[in-house]
């Protein structure tokens, strides 16, 4: 698959929340209950602000496949080397080295900054995302036991942790 990666910005709010939902209604990947609306992108680029953040689009057609980013662990400043990844890229895009690729561009991104730990919160009902981190490096470092309820189900958070 051939991906270029774009600064996330306004412009790509409909884009960014169609695939959110996508996961919203259809997985235990993204946490919310129920579709959120369009202006909730604001909220992620508030959330996002100064730091590494992308829309992932296929080359020959344009299409936006997902997004990702870091964003902030903690508003402290004694937290500054730690950041959060978040990534949500379309199914059919999966399993091509899209992931990675984001990882690999974040990472480098979060090395620049001074940034030495990642982590990832990811619900117990998503085994492949919990896969993929182990596979390139993260280790389990905390489990929120059935903190979340989604599907009629409770769920926990596993937190994964990279040292960069």
């Amino acid at each position: 698959m051939n991906i270029t990666f774009e600064k996330l910005g306004n412009k790509h709010q409909k884009e960014v929340m169609d695939i959110f939902n996508y996961y919203v209604e259809n997985s235990f990947a993204a946490f919310a209950e129920h579709r959120l609306p369009d202006i909730f992108f604001e909220k992620i680029l508030e959330k996002i602000q100064d730091y590494p953040a992308y829309a992932i689009k296929e080359s020959d057609s344009g299409a936006t496949a997902g997004f990702c980013y870091l964003s902030p662990y903690h508003p402290l400043p004694t937290f500054r080397h730690t950041a959060q990844i978040s990534y949500f890229i379309l199914p059919h895009y999966t399993h091509a080295g899209a992931g990675k690729m984001c990882l690999d561009l974040l990472e480098a991104d979060a090395k620049k900054r001074g940034i030495r730990i990642i982590l990832a919160d990811i619900s117990s009902k998503n085994p492949q995302s919990i896969s993929f981190h182990e596979k390139f490096g993260f280790t389990p470092c905390a489990r929120l036991e059935k903190v979340g309820h989604k599907f009629g189900e409770d769920f926990d958070v596993i937190i994964m942790q990279k040292n960069l």
